[in-house]
């Protein structure tokens, strides 16, 4: 008898927009609905895109240099050696280090594998995903350099305060046998295989590390680019449409108050760390305060979704509950220190 039944298809997945689609269907909506505020929409985008260009491109060849002179394998040098020292090392390559969250997993999953201790790698993670060459360029640029340094500070901080934790409460159940039995590695952003061995500073000499450079600084490069530009739309968008005396009243003002809710919206409300930077530009030109702004970008940059997964993909949920509460406590002491300075 011959076989009559047949599977149901499966269905189609819906294409993800991403951030260029995104920027246009933003557009697209102000056309529909406002169409006198198109054209300043999109001059608004364009002149804040010209004004950070510079920063950008210092940004893209600063970390196309680091990855193609290898410079990244100074990073191991931090995980070895005496605990103290390890997670003050850890935490400031990881405030510095040219990389995203996603591009430290197998990293930081090599290392957890070959016994490196959690309270260094906490620091790590930390720091890693709230500072970098290319985000203190942008945040500079946009916010002012002192926002910037304070923010480094501040990430460094986060990854002490996170580092020591973890040392001081390492015998605890929460810290005790914290990976996951298959930790799932990967790396979101398509990065090369690191290169081995000592760095090599005149990489230029070298075809493989010619192509690397030239890679990363395009990958980089449209990477800013593309967010960027949807992270501006929605700055023009928010100046024109969110009222100054809602963001004044919500997150403006003295005291804990506005500092905590900055804390707490900064993970929902996070793109990622450069696209952050415009709309916490718009805010503070609404009302917030001060120390709400950096809150919002310390809390938002540690719990933001590339972040939060790579932490999730290897260590157990008790570890994971421990990170965010770093991230939550740490954002808290940042901005009420940087509302003090301000």
């Amino acid at each position: 008898m011959a076989e009559t039944t047949q599977s149901a298809p499966s269905p189609r997945r819906l294409p993800r927009p991403g951030a260029w689609g995104a920027a246009i269907l933003l557009l697209v909506l102000v056309a529909v609905f406002d169409l006198p505020q198109l054209w300043p929409t999109v001059v608004f985008a364009a002149n804040a895109l010209l004004h950070t260009a510079p920063f950008i491109l210092f940004a893209v060849g600063a970390v196309a240099y680091l990855k193609a002179s290898g410079a990244e394998t100074l990073l191991a040098r931090a995980f070895s050696g005496n605990p103290a020292r390890m997670i003050v090392m850890a935490a400031l390559l990881g405030g510095l280090s040219p990389f995203c969250s996603c591009e430290v997993i197998p990293f930081i999953a090599a290392l957890l594998a070959v016994g490196a201790p959690l309270s260094a790698v906490m620091a790590f993670w930390l720091a890693s995903p709230l500072m970098d060459p290319a985000m203190f360029a942008i945040t500079s640029g946009t916010l002012g350099w002192e926002f910037a340094v304070a923010k480094a500070a501040f990430a460094v901080a986060l990854g002490l305060l996170g580092g020591f934790g973890t040392l001081l409460f390492a015998r605890t159940p929460v810290f005790t046998d914290p990976l996951r039995a298959r930790p799932a590695v990967g790396g979101c952003c398509g990065a090369q295989k690191p290169f081995s061995g000592a760095p090599v500073w005149r990489f230029w000499q070298d075809d493989a590390r010619r192509r690397t450079f030239r890679d990363t600084g395009v990958e980089n490069a449209v990477f800013l680019l593309k967010w960027l530009t949807l992270a501006y739309v929605i700055e023009a968008m928010m100046l024109a449409y969110v009222p100054a005396e809602l963001i004044a009243g919500l997150l403006g003002g003295t005291g804990v108050w506005p500092i905590f809710l900055g804390a707490l919206v900064g993970a929902p409300a996070y793109l990622n760390g450069y696209a952050a930077v415009p709309l916490v530009d718009a805010l503070l030109a609404q009302g917030m305060a001060p120390g709400a702004a950096m809150s919002f970008v310390i809390a938002g940059g540690v719990s933001s979704i590339p972040a939060a997964i790579a932490v999730w993909a290897l260590v157990k949920p008790r570890v994971f509950a421990a990170y965010l509460t770093y991230a939550l406590i740490g954002a808290v002491l940042a901005g009420l220190a940087w509302q003090g300075m301000a």
